[in-house]
């Protein structure tokens, strides 16, 4: 079993002490392979802010970190900082790579920077990047499950959320869908949620987007949240996959701990059971 854990959105130096540690302690419950990162690690991109999530990531102690940088781990107030290396303090921190990977014989995930030095907050994908993503998932063997990692959102629930959609989504979804991506999962919302996304596309795929983790940046209507999706290998090379699990963990103020709260059961071609 691979077990993949989702923390989205944490805005270090906005972080809730109580949430750090229950989401510590579910780390070293469900003991994940993989921690994806999907933005906004920071709130204002300082360092100091970097040097705590690096720290509480440490603590994790998750063997494969894939991190991907949000429109907040971009200087802000800084303009030479953001026109010239926007990225110096994520790169200091996570390495030089911005779109890392990880594959294994259950997944091949692949990752996109879906941040620009001169968007504020709206997020993009170039038809570089689409072809490049597209490529690689063509490659996969046929008992992976591929996942797509973004920070800005592919689709919304909400017509208030649209404005927050990622620039050229329309593009990537239809060249990702032809090349067999199964989820594509990001954060930058604040709202979690998985919603098919079959309309109009070459085969089912899914949306799966995460909460923020341990920031007091909620909505009202959504607390602290984390996506687990597990992953079970396939009986043997070329073998039909086994179906995907995505699990949503709520921190609970009256336990605090997170506890899971709902399970969406995805299969290979049949959508959400």
């Amino acid at each position: 079993m691979t077990v993949l854990l989702q923390v989205s959105d944490p805005h270090f130096g906005t972080e809730q002490q109580p949430v750090l540690e229950a989401l510590v302690r579910l780390a070293q419950t469900q003991r994940p392979d993989v921690l994806m990162l999907s933005g906004d690690i920071t709130q204002r991109a300082r360092p100091s802010e970097f040097d705590a999530a690096r720290a509480f990531i440490d603590r994790l102690q998750v063997p494969a970190v894939l991190a991907i940088a949000g429109n907040h781990d971009i200087p802000l107030f800084n303009p030479l900082a953001r026109l010239c290396w926007p990225y110096a303090g994520f790169k200091r921190v996570f390495g030089p790579v911005l779109e890392p990977q990880f594959e294994n014989d259950a997944v091949l995930l692949l990752s996109v920077k879906t941040t620009r030095r001169w968007r504020h907050s709206d997020g993009q994908v170039s038809s570089a990047q689409v072809e490049r993503v597209a490529k690689a998932l063509a490659g996969a063997r046929p008992e992976q499950w591929r996942i797509v990692l973004v920070h800005q959102p592919v689709a919304v629930t909400r017509e208030q959320d649209r404005h927050n959609l990622l620039h050229g989504r329309a593009h990537a979804l239809q060249r990702w869908a032809e090349s067999g991506a199964d989820l594509i999962v990001g954060g930058h919302i604040h709202l979690p949620f998985v919603l098919p996304l079959q309309a109009g596309l070459e085969r089912p795929m899914w949306a799966v987007q995460a909460g923020t983790a341990v920031s007091h940046r909620v909505r009202a209507d959504a607390g602290n949240s984390v996506n687990i999706i597990r992953l079970a290998p396939a009986m043997g090379a070329g073998a039909p996959r086994r179906p995907c699990l995505i699990e949503r963990w709520d921190f609970q103020p009256a336990s605090q701990d997170f506890e899971r709260v709902c399970v969406h059961t995805l299969g290979v071609i049949d959508g959400v059971d």
